[in-house]
């Protein structure tokens, strides 16, 4: 839809046909004359819609790190596994479903992941101490893990199960972005 010049005529003409057989002369030449008087609020509201669409297309391109940095692990035996998700789908258990997935030797406490060249959007971190190197949290017979854990935003344990994708949500939107896990274990394990 053009608003200035040649198009604002266009579309004021536009308008008159469409209204000529419902409102009298004097009534259309009022209407004419407000509408000639708007364009620039037009044309500021389009320019503003343009800039949105810029800077959202803008944003879905932007792309930073994530360092995560996981503490509180009992020992140095096994691996620790962290897994990335950018949705709520196969959260917090699914291999296939996370975006990215590490398993290391523990050398350091704390130990700390790097993902670089994320696009900017919100995530979630899963991590667990595999201390018999099967690749899995292992559970015993109640579901409950019987090695370490730990999600992002560190929401609290629940004998309902894992926490949900939204629970442990963040959102990655600068160039460097740091999540801190404490680990947790079970009693006994």
């Amino acid at each position: 839809m053009l608003i200035n010049g040649k198009g604002g005529r266009v579309l004021l003409e536009h308008r008159y046909s469409i209204l000529r057989n419902r409102v009298s002369g004097e009534d259309m030449q009022r209407n004419l004359s407000i509408s000639q008087k708007k364009p620039g609020f037009c044309t500021g509201v389009l320019v503003t819609l343009a800039g949105l669409t810029f800077a959202c297309s803008a944003k879905a391109d932007f792309k930073g790190n994530l360092n995560v940095e996981v503490d509180g692990l009992q020992n140095q035996k096994g691996l620790l596994c962290v897994k990335l998700f950018s949705g709520s789908q196969g959260f917090p258990d699914s291999n296939e479903k996370a975006i990215k997935r590490q398993c290391v030797k523990i050398s350091d406490m704390p130990m700390t992941f790097s993902f670089k060249n994320l696009t900017s959007g919100s995530y979630a971190v899963a991590v667990y101490h595999d201390l018999n190197g099967d690749g899995k949290l292992n559970r015993n017979s109640l579901g409950m893990p019987t090695e370490g854990y730990g999600f992002s935003n560190n929401p609290a344990p629940s004998r309902s199960g894992p926490p949900k994708f939204g629970n442990c949500v963040f959102l990655l939107a600068g160039p460097n972005t740091r999540v801190n896990i404490q680990m947790k274990y079970s009693v006994g394990s």
